[in-house]
């Protein structure tokens, strides 16, 4: 789509905001990030992020629970939420003449949500997360492996160690006062950026910021970033083999790499794409379709964006397989990669693949107001949303060898087996 035009502001009370205007439809999303994930959640209160983004609809001293969802779809738009390591986040889209339905419902939450919190309303939602994480991890084939990746990656302590969804016991153990304090401490308008993608007048969006956001009280005493600073490696290899109710055993490799948001992490995620993104990738055509050890393959990368991120592969077997044989072919493709770098032909396919992929989502104005509300929450860079497609254009092959063959080694490397318990899925959950 070319270069994207937008202006940024700073309100008093610290709220970042990011324009980015175009009347080609008479729509616009509303988009904003608060600066609090996983990562700030305490020892033993871990799960607090995803369990406050379900409380923020629960209601506010203005607007009754379950309003938020009516007064936007009445509207005739859409609205969600995310939780994850670096952010939480609340979007909506909406027709252009109703801006300032969500920016009010939106600053009205900021300022109103905690009269109206209740532990009736915290043990519904903590409910709901508990039953979220059995279905999504607890009561799902292989359903832990990226909190078990996480926490063999990252230390005990490390602000990445644990899951985003949080344990069992930790929302447990959450009281009224501590979702009260969370929310005292982290949403807050100078933790927070806002973005508007669509049609609007500058001019006027700013004004109406300014009406819902301004009076809003900034908290003076927001604490420090967690420390996410350790060594670049894991310093050797780390091993887990899980029973679990599967069919088919399943291998993950996993590797520390740079942070998101560094010109060292960019060879890492090309190279996930090398190994895995689509039916030309490497691991496809070679342990799917030539070799037949794997029934399916994947790779991607974690992007954290503070001390380290993680890029993973994993295959299951086909049937009688041992999972020794398809480990080590993977871990060869891996290798195979580091040592001799990609053809000019799967560079350029991949490239094409990520530009295509970027240039594609920011043509919807709700993914250009969450690229913006993202570079600017993670990085203060706005800008970078005119500058990724280039960035990972002049990544050349040599560079992604180089820094394969520096990081996934045997030093760096984390392997996690999942292998048949005996066990039936189906009658465990209805167990």
């Amino acid at each position: 789509m070319g270069h994207l035009a937008f202006e940024r502001h700073r309100l008093d009370n610290g709220l970042r905001v990011v324009l980015a205007p175009d009347s080609a439809a008479p729509i616009v999303a509303v988009n904003l990030w608060y600066d609090v994930g996983s990562r700030n959640e305490r020892p033993g209160r871990t799960g607090f992020a995803h369990l406050f983004e379900h409380m923020m609809f629960q209601g506010t001293a203005s607007v009754a629970k379950g309003e938020h969802f009516a007064t936007v779809q009445a509207a005739g738009g859409t609205l969600n939420a995310s939780t994850w390591c670096d952010r939480t986040n609340y979007f909506e889209t909406l027709p252009s003449h109703e801006l300032e339905t969500g920016l009010w419902l939106e600053a009205d939450r900021m300022a109103n949500l905690l009269p109206a919190m209740t532990l009736e309303k915290l043990d519904n939602q903590r409910d709901v997360v508990k039953n979220e994480r059995r279905s999504s991890m607890d009561n799902q084939p292989y359903g832990s492996w990226d909190e078990r990746i996480q926490a063999a990656i990252f230390p005990v302590g490390h602000p990445y160690h644990h899951s985003t969804i949080g344990s069992m016991e930790d929302l447990s153990a959450a009281s009224l006062d501590d979702v009260k304090e969370f929310f005292a401490t982290y949403y807050a308008p100078n933790n927070a950026v806002l973005s508007l993608a669509g049609d609007f007048e500058p001019g006027s969006a700013l004004a109406a910021i300014e009406r819902h956001f301004g009076p809003l009280t900034p908290n003076g005493a927001l604490p420090p970033a967690p420390d996410g600073a350790l060594p670049d490696r894991l310093g050797g290899e780390v091993r887990d083999t899980v029973p679990d109710a599967v069919e088919l055993p399943r291998v993950y490799l996993a590797y520390r790499i740079p942070p998101y948001g560094t010109d060292e992490f960019l060879p890492f995620e090309l190279a996930s794409d090398l190994l895995a993104t689509g039916r030309a990738s490497r691991l496809y055509a070679r342990l799917v379709r030539e070799q037949r050890l794997a029934q399916d393959i994947g790779a991607s990368v974690f992007p954290f964006a503070h001390g380290a991120a993680v890029l993973m592969a994993h295959a299951t077997a086909r049937p009688d397989l041992d999972i020794e044989i398809l480990e080590a072919a993977l871990a060869a493709e891996i290798e195979d990669l580091a040592t001799n770098g990609p053809t000019d032909d799967e560079l350029e396919r991949v490239r094409t693949l990520h530009a295509s992929t970027i240039e594609r989502g920011l043509e919807e104005v709700a993914e250009r107001a969450d690229r913006l509300s993202q570079y600017t929450c993670l990085f203060d860079q706005p800008e970078r949303i005119n500058t990724e497609v280039g960035d990972y254009d002049r990544v050349s092959a040599e560079a992604i060898r180089e820094a394969l063959r520096d990081q996934l080694g045997p030093d760096n490397r984390y392997v996690l087996t999942f292998v048949p318990n005996g066990e039936d899925l189906a009658d465990e959950e209805e167990d």
